[in-house]
């Protein structure tokens, strides 16, 4: 098409400049600047970069028969399927197996002195007595807290109304409210934990 193209703009040249071609300017189109589709362009602008269509990807040939008989398996395999009953895949994590079942398999404990069980009891007491204190001293705290606030707030509102209405609102920041709380069993000090080795069993089911 370009080729076309470049030979027709090539003849209107030669035709141009011949002798009579003073003739052919009254029938050759002229370059007006217009608005329009790029394909209602003028024959003295082949020199403009034409737009490219790619070539349209040939279609596969499909043979019938092949595909028929692709769709011919595929609907023996699901007949074949609800033909069968499913198969039920185990839960193992709620089976509990045999060897823990044993009726003679007793854990053996190693008995406390007198003296043990008499230094662990006093050792709860004492801990229910420390934390009975540590709750009320919170409390108290929390109290004494409240009431400042509530006198600062009042004292606060009669020097100001904006600045007790900024104090009171809600903060919308302060939710959601993160924090790690104490563990029950604190860390070690230096203590470089063994990487450990995961096998998995995990059995695999085919339906």
């Amino acid at each position: 098409m370009l080729a076309a193209a470049a030979r027709v703009s090539r003849g209107l040249c030669r035709a141009w400049a011949a002798p009579g071609g003073a003739r052919l300017s009254s029938w050759l189109p002229q370059m007006v600047p217009f608005q329009g589709s790029y394909w209602e362009t003028s024959l003295l602008a082949f020199r403009a970069s034409l737009p490219m269509r790619a070539q349209p990807k040939k279609k596969k040939k499909v043979d019938v028969k092949r595909e028929q008989a692709q769709k011919d398996r595929m609907k023996k395999k699901i007949k074949k399927l609800e033909k069968a009953a499913p198969e039920m895949i185990p839960i193992e994590d709620f089976i509990t197996p045999l060897k823990y079942s044993d009726s003679n398999r007793v854990r053996s404990l190693t008995p406390l002195s007198f003296e043990e069980t008499e230094r662990r009891v006093l050792l709860m007491k004492k801990w229910c007595l420390f934390k009975q204190k540590q709750d009320k001293a919170e409390k108290k705290a929390i109290q004494t807290l409240v009431e400042a606030q509530q006198e600062a707030l009042k004292e606060l509102r009669l020097e100001s109304e904006e600045l007790y209405q900024a104090a009171i609102r809600r903060d919308e920041g302060l939710f959601p409210f993160e924090r790690d709380g104490p563990n029950y069993t604190p860390p070690l000090p230096g203590y470089d934990p063994p990487e450990g080795k995961c096998v998995d069993i995990t059995k695999v089911y085919t339906q």
